[in-house]
């Protein structure tokens, strides 16, 4: 069996021409070691600028594994500090305390970059992922190649990193949509970080209640005989590009998000905001669900509503997210419609 620092070396070499390629691109966050795929299932390893964010998912790290680890790190990277995240409880939240010196660390308040747009990252906030998702970086790329003079609409948009992204590349507005108000003050701050000609909107509300009054589909305030809860009121409105990027899977009052049984519920109405000859971007990150058998859904689901799919372009994750058999569980794939 290989040892940790064999696996590490081995990826870095993989690496060694993205990361040129990334640097380039003036990207400095990028995947390290994607354990599941490089030989150590639930450990990632992350660069975040000048931090390292080591996590493991299904069992917490021995004390030699971690100093294994940081060893490697210490000899090949050693400007960068490492933060070691245990998420192998259930709820995958972080379990494991730190030394005040190295909770310090984690704390601090670090500017990354990718593809030259700022954001904000704290190895630990009041939540449990870190606040930019690296595999998402192809389909950012792919929006601020697509997003000048555009209007776009980003649903579940955390703490909008792709709405930024599209302000950035010169779109013409922005509307970033999602629940939790702790992630879009988050991506107001991100939007501070750069020069940008338009400042994206931020909505704090439930995706299906805002997505749905913008499609002209509308959001009742009963459902069967019950009351719901207090919504932000919008008009009709269609956009040149909108994004679609919702969690496996989520229940509010207003509906239900399943990625593997009922991705059509969101679909239909992303899709009736966005403007005839504009663009969908649909992702869907269930590693069991069959990319092509959910691609032929969304054309049947399109049809149903009276809406051609004109066009579909896979977008891949990078190199830094490598797939045993070329299947990634992000799927992610741009529409013409």
């Amino acid at each position: 069996m290989s040892t940790l620092t064999e696996l590490l070396s081995r990826a870095a070499a993989a690496r060694a021409e993205l990361v040129a390629r990334l640097a380039a691109e003036d990207t400095n966050c990028y995947r390290l070691f994607h354990g599941s795929v490089e030989g150590a299932p639930g450990l990632t390893i992350d660069r975040y600028g000048e931090q390292i964010l080591a996590q493991s998912f299904h069992r917490s790290l021995e004390d030699a594994e971690l100093a294994e680890i940081r060893a490697y790190y210490r000899e090949t990277l050693p400007e960068l500090t490492l933060v070691y995240n245990d998420r192998s409880d259930g709820n995958s939240r972080i379990r494991n305390e730190l030394p005040l010196a190295e909770q310090a660390v984690a704390q601090q308040d670090l500017t990354i970059r990718e593809n030259g747009v700022a954001f904000h990252y704290q190895a630990r906030h009041k939540g449990q992922d870190p606040w930019l998702f690296l595999d998402l970086r192809a389909a950012r790329r792919r929006v601020l190649q697509l997003a000048e003079g555009k209007s776009v609409l980003n649903l579940f948009s955390y703490t909008c990193g792709v709405g930024v992204a599209a302000a950035k590349a010169g779109a013409g507005f922005v509307l970033n949509v999602d629940f939790a108000e702790s992630s879009l003050s988050v991506g107001r701050a991100n939007a501070k970080l750069n020069l940008l000609a338009t400042r994206p909107r931020c909505l704090h509300s439930d995706v299906f209640a805002a997505v749905r009054q913008l499609s002209g589909i509308g959001q009742p305030d009963r459902v069967r005989g019950k009351r719901m809860p207090p919504f932000p009121k919008l008009e009709p409105k269609q956009f040149d590009l909108v994004f679609l990027d919702p969690p496996r899977y989520a229940k509010s009052p207003f509906g239900v998000v399943d990625l593997v049984n009922d991705y059509q519920a969101l679909f239909k109405p992303a899709l009736l905001a966005t403007a005839p000859g504009g663009m969908l971007i649909c992702c869907n990150n269930v590693a069991e669900v069959d990319g092509e058998a959910w691609l032929d859904s969304l054309k049947r689901s399109a049809a149903k509503a009276g809406r051609e799919v004109r066009s579909a372009e896979w977008i891949v994750p990078d190199a830094d997210f490598p797939s045993a058999d070329g299947k990634h569980p992000l799927k992610i794939v741009l529409l013409g419609v």
